[in-house]
This record gives structure tokens, sequence and C-alpha cells, in this order.
């Protein structure tokens, strides 16, 4: 049986590395060091760890693998890092907050100064209180890593690997394959270009299907809206609309609770509901109640709850989110997922995704299934398919526009086209008016339909740093950056600001080289991931070597327990985590 061991990276803020006494390659703690732990928690670490050599026997019957533990959050939410599990007191979302570095890379706990004691909730951006009083930290995910995976097989775009630290062979990472051997590669404006030889011309790099599932990061959930935050004034996020005349009452009814939207079919034309990234700041949060807010619709960002960990010493200084982790990139890649409820027996539905003006839409009949996608502009740009919406029912829809492609799925599954889906460059790089309500629902020629449980979510944005010219790591140049000063009221400005996006034009943009076995490797959440692109910084390559690479990562197979049966107040230590147990992609 293979020892566990960790995998991961610190943080990318050098100065509070330097201010904890560890390196960023320094090595990360092994599992079963819980003496630098609590005593509650030591407890538990040892008897987990003795639970988890017992699954790890009849794991290894069937693999050629080993355990490893993440540290930290450089994969989240792919993988999670000692963090904390929370629920906003405020809407009732379910979300994971950082906790690494309340440890130091060899485990010890760091004191109370570091404890986690305030984060922000990705749905109603309330201040959520973190301490330990009220929230213990777990330690992170444990994953199984096939070790002869690439003995036999070329690693391929999208793996997620481990590998030997180049800067410290006895450190082990764990990130995702970007970039292949005789592959430059170009990070610009959140994406990954490839260009394979020097005559051609760069390519975006698009994931499959099944890597757009696992990598989405999710922007908001409707079914966790807050009525009484409307009552005070907040309005909701999905409204009804009508082109440039703005917003009207009519066409959608919304539940008593704003959770589903309901049209008659009564209307002519198409009828729009559409959605506006309306967020409540701190600032907001304390004026809630007292004030009538006058909120502004902003740009999606690459805003991660998971990033908002305030320690105890951060927090008496200024208790609100750092301005770095409030998501300073602009984010066009959106999906959106909803369930529609039919009743009548014809009519037509649409689905819109705005990306830099460009509206990219998805018809369905609703009598005969048939599904076309159009894109405003683009008139010889009409895929074709069939789907299995016939008339009164309920349909799962959810539709995708990643790395320069629509996508569609009907009840989970995907949808095929008479014609590629992916589009040509559009040159929409620079966000216009209308990427303030960038995702809309329509019902048409007399729909009679209901729409709930709708969501967003975005792609992973991969931010154009080469070594670290700053605090924090951003695509604008230090001297071209639209935050200045960097406040939270400048963030907000900005962001729901079109008059000033042309510095959209300016965005910094970084290329890679790699020659024979060598690949270029970025973690999914790119604020916090010391990972490729900054190498450089630490007198590194900025490539890992074929001969470092330990092995691809299969599945999380215990991820922490919960300390009763989930959804119950009964005691049950150790209940296994299921819903977290599942294949890496």
């Amino acid at each position: 049986m293979g020892s566990k061991k960790t995998v991961g990276v610190k943080p990318v803020f050098p100065q509070k590395e330097k201010a904890s006494g560890t390196s960023p390659a320094a090595e990360v703690q092994p599992e079963g060091l819980a003496k630098h732990l609590p005593s509650g928690a030591a407890v538990r670490e040892i008897v987990e760890s003795v639970v988890i050599a017992f699954v790890l026997a009849f794991l290894f019957r069937t693999f050629e693998a080993e355990a490893f533990v993440i540290p930290t959050g450089s994969m989240a939410p792919t993988l999670m890092g000692r963090h904390k599990d929370l629920t906003c007191p405020n809407c009732g979302y379910s979300f994971q907050a950082s906790a690494s570095d309340e440890v130091t890379s060899t485990g010890s706990y760091r004191g109370p100064a570091f404890d986690v004691v305030a984060c922000t909730c990705p749905m109603c951006r309330y201040p959520v209180e973190a301490g330990p009083d009220k929230h213990r930290s777990f330690k992170g995910d444990r994953i199984i890593v096939n070790k002869f995976a690439y003995q036999f097989s070329d690693p391929q775009r999208w793996d997620v690997a481990v590998f030997k630290y180049p800067g410290a062979a006895a450190t082990n990472y764990i990130k995702r394959i970007i970039g292949l051997p005789g592959e430059t590669i170009r990070i610009w404006h959140g994406d990954v270009y490839v260009r394979r030889s020097e005559e051609t011309e760069f390519q975006i790099a698009r994931k499959p299907p099944d890597k757009v599932l696992a990598m989405l990061q999710p922007v908001y959930d409707n079914d966790y809206i807050v009525p009484e935050m409307i009552a005070q004034g907040w309005p909701p996020r999905w409204q009804n609309w009508s082109g440039s005349s703005g917003v009207l009452r009519g066409g959608w009814q919304a539940s008593d609770d704003f959770r589903s939207y309901r049209t008659d079919g009564s209307r002519e034309g198409e009828v729009w509901l559409r959605y506006q990234h309306l967020v409540p700041s701190y600032q907001d949060w304390q004026q809630m109640g007292r004030t009538k807010p006058a909120p502004k619709p902003q740009l999606i960002s690459d805003f991660a709850a998971y990033n908002t960990n305030r320690d105890r010493s951060a927090y008496r200084q200024h208790p609100g989110p750092e301005i770095e982790n409030l998501g300073l990139h602009w984010v066009g890649d959106l999906a959106v997922e909803c369930e529609v409820e039919v009743e009548s027996p014809g009519g037509r539905l649409v689905l819109e995704l705005v990306e830099g003006g460009w509206r990219m839409q998805c018809h369905l009949e609703l009598a005969s299934g048939d599904a076309a996608i159009r894109i405003d502009g683009l008139p010889d740009f009409q895929p074709r398919g069939k789907t299995p919406v016939r008339g009164p029912g309920k349909y799962r829809l959810r539709f995708a526009n990643i790395d320069d492609q629509l996508l569609l799925w009907v009840n989970g599954r995907l949808i095929s086209f008479d014609a590629p889906t992916a589009y040509p460059e559009l040159n929409n790089r620079r966000p216009q008016e209308a990427d303030l309500a960038p995702v809309g629902v329509a019902a048409a020629d007399g729909a009679v339909l209901t729409v709930r449980h709708l969501k967003i979510f975005r792609d992973v944005y991969y931010i154009a740093e080469r070594g670290q010219t700053g605090p924090a790591i951003s695509d604008f140049e230090p001297w071209r950056s639209p935050y200045r000063p960097a406040t939270a009221e400048t963030v907000v400005e900005f962001l729901s600001s079109p008059q000033q996006w042309d510095a959209f034009l300016y965005l910094r943009q970084v290329e890679f080289r790699l020659d024979k076995d060598q690949f270029l490797v970025l973690g999914d959440n790119s604020p916090r991931s010391r990972d490729s692109r900054l190498w450089e910084q630490d007198g590194f390559e900025y490539y890992v070597s074929r001969d470092l690479l330990l092995g691809k990562a299969l599945l999380i197979y215990w991820p922490h327990a919960w300390d009763r049966i989930p959804g119950t107040n009964i005691p049950f230590p150790l209940f296994p985590n299921f819903g977290r147990m599942r294949l890496i992609r």
C-alpha cells in the first residue's frame, strides 16, 4: 500500500507567505501529523486515519494507485484544500471557504490570529461569520492518483495531474495540464490559446463538454433569493425586459417568493425575462434596511467565495473582503440552467447569452423539439438539432457559451447538431452595455410555461500573469489598472460603468513555449494558484518535465466526514460525505 501524501500550493500572495515564515515551495503536511492540531480535531484525525486505512486496503486491490491529501485551494472548487463548510444565515446557500492559512506548510497550527472568522456568501454576498466557535475547519479532499496512467498513454489537455514541483522535488503539486509538448500557449482574456508551430495562428483551446461541466463556477442560483431583501427595496435579479425600452411590468408573472416565473402566452412577440448582476457590497449590507438601496448592475466577474476567507488579524483591521478577492476580471463565458414546465402544445422558447455585445441564442420549438442556434450578426451560423422536448411536460435545460462554442443539454443529455457549434472569432473582448444583462429567457408564439430553478455559471478565468507584477495577480498592467485607488467602491464603479471599459482593450497577454516533454500546468482557482505562470519569480522554469509527472488524479474517495447524518440532528461520527465522492474531471 502506498503512503498518503499531500499535494498543492500555497496562496499566491507572497507577503502573506513571508509573514508566516514559509516559502511557496515548502513541503506540505503529510496526513497523520495531527499532533499540531487542537485536541478535539486531533482525535478526529486519528479516527479518520484508521477508517481510511481500511478503505484504502480495498481500493488498492483495484488500482495501481497512491493516496494524497489536498492541503490548499489552488484547484477549488474541483478539489478542496483545508476549508470550512458554511451555510449563509441570510439566504441558506451552502458553500466552502479556504482555511489553508490556518496551518503552516508542515501542518502546525499557526495560532488564533490566523483563524478564519469571516467570509462572503457567493449568492447574496452576505458577510458570514465563520469563527472556530461556530464553524470548524476540515482537512482537504483525499484523492486517488493512478501512478501508471502516463506510462501507457500521453497526458491530455485538461487532465488533472500530480507532479513533483520543479523547484523542490520532494514537494507534490496538483494542477490541470493546459499546454502540451511542442506548443506555444497564450493566456489572454481568461482563455487559453494554442499555437503548434511558428507558421500557424493561435487557436482557442476548447474544453470537451464533460470538462466544461466539471469546471463551471457558480454565479447565482435563484432558488436562494431572499424575499425580505426585495421587501427592503433590493430588486430581484431576474426581471421582465423589453429590449432598449427597459424593464416592464408584465409578460412574466413572478411567484410570491420570486423563485419561479410564468407567462400565459397572451402577449405578442418574444416576452423576455432577463438577469442583471445586482450584487450587494459589504457597505450595502451595513446600510440594508436603513436607506433605500440604488444598486447598479455589474459585469459578471471572477469572484469566488472560496477566496473571501478573512483571518482574525485582518478582520480587526478591516472586516470587509479584501479588494483582490472581489473578482476583478470580467467573465463573458457563461452558462444558464433552468427547469421549464411547458403547459401549451406549442410555442417557442429562447435561451440567450451575451458576450461582448454579441447575442448567442438557442431557439426551441416546443411542439417538435427542433433546436436552432443563432448569433445575431452571423446569418450563416444556424446549426440545427433535435431534442426530446415535445409539448407539455417538465424539461431541464442547460445552454452554455464556453471557449467560443455553444452547447445545449436537455434533461442531462448533450444535444447533437447538424453543423459545428463553435463559432469564428468575433472580436468581442470589450464588454458592451448589453453585458450588464447577459442572460435571458424568452417565450414566444403563444407558449405557456413556467421557468424555475434558474442558475447561472461562469467558466474558469485564467489570469494572464508571468512572474508577479503586484500584490495580487491581475490582467491589468499596474500603470493601467482601473482600480486606482484600490477600494471596494472603485471595483463596483468600474464593473458597472461602460464608459470605463476601454481598459479591457489593454489587458496583458502572456505566452509560454514548450519543447519536447514539457507541460504547462494551471490551477482552476487562478487568483490563488501558484502554478506555471508564477514559478519564474522563484527562479525556476515555467514547465513540468515529463519525468516529474507522478500520475493522473482519479477520484475523491474520502472528503471530510460529517458528524451527523446530513439533513438531521442525529449524531453519526464519521458519516461519509457521499455528495463529494466522485471521479475527478
